[in-house]
């Protein structure tokens, strides 16, 4: 006997929520950050570097929101991570030119950011 009724698939749930790329791609990115804090000198740690350390974090949790959210929910949310990367951006780059962390790893971390900043187009321009 078939079934009558179409089912949809499950909404993301806590235990599959990171099965979404951006919110996996985000926890990678957030993995470099913080054991490139190692190499960075104290005055910087605690300075510009904790700032990019937190906009990670805040950026994980809202794609984490959104991932949870109801489709309709979903694109202010993303819109503000969008431009948290793009802030996110900056600050890498400034630490870049403060010479704060060296040309190989901003080369890293910008490719990164790229690619995190084209997947959170990607799903806002899917949701519209």
């Amino acid at each position: 006997m078939t079934n009558m009724f179409k089912t949809s698939p499950p909404p993301p749930t806590l235990s599959n929520f990171s099965t979404v790329p951006l919110v996996h791609k985000l926890c990678e990115f957030y993995k470099t950050i913080y054991t490139g804090s190692r190499k960075v000198n104290k005055r910087d740690r605690f300075g510009i570097y904790l700032k990019i350390e937190n906009l990670c974090l805040e950026i994980i949790d809202l794609g984490t929101t959104a991932a949870l959210e109801s489709k309709t929910n979903k694109f202010p949310i993303l819109n503000t991570v969008r431009i948290k990367i793009e802030i996110l951006k900056r600050l890498i780059r400034i630490s870049h030119e403060l010479n704060i962390i060296d040309q190989k790893r901003y080369i890293r971390l910008e490719a990164d950011l790229q690619e995190l900043s084209k997947m959170a187009n990607g799903w806002i321009k899917y949701l519209k």
